[in-house]
């Protein structure tokens, strides 16, 4: 039979993460756990599926802030469904859509620069004289625009 609580080591030898990835998923209330007597972590075996929704959602960009506003809306010890999992990449979609849109962007005007050979500002498609993009804010503005 199967123990439905799991060591911090255990979480993190199955799920692939560091310990320390561990504490601050549940720092950020992403993740909750037990306490024993001696004070040690007990985590519900359901974190597992938690922490591969964190790490798929991550992998495709999302922050731990966004991840963890979706997270709000289930109970702590609720691990994320089948169902769950459709609805919120529902939502994730338009935020993943812009992404996509910006890299290409990027990979679009770096394969101009890179190919032209013209090593000149004066024809560089993201060149900006007299730092004119400065009231826009701080960052490559052309390259990675605003939301």
């Amino acid at each position: 039979m199967l123990n439905d609580e799991l060591t911090i080591g255990e979480v993190a030898d199955r799920a692939g993460v560091a310990t320390s990835a561990i504490r601050h998923y549940e720092q950020l209330g992403l993740l909750t756990s037990t306490r024993t007597t001696g004070n040690q972590r007990r985590f519900a075996r359901s974190v597992l599926r938690r922490i591969a929704v964190i790490q798929a959602a991550q992998h495709v960009g999302l922050s731990l802030a966004e991840i963890r506003d979706a997270f709000s809306r289930f109970p702590a010890e609720h691990a994320p469904t089948k169902r769950d999992w459709a609805r919120l990449a529902r939502e994730w979609r338009p935020r993943l859509d812009r992404r996509i849109a910006e890299l290409e962007q990027v990979r679009n005007g770096l394969a101009m620069c890179v190919g032209c050979g013209c090593l000149s500002m004066r024809q560089c498609a993201i060149y900006n004289p007299d730092d004119a993009l400065a009231e826009g804010g701080s960052g490559a503005r052309r390259i990675f625009p605003p939301h």
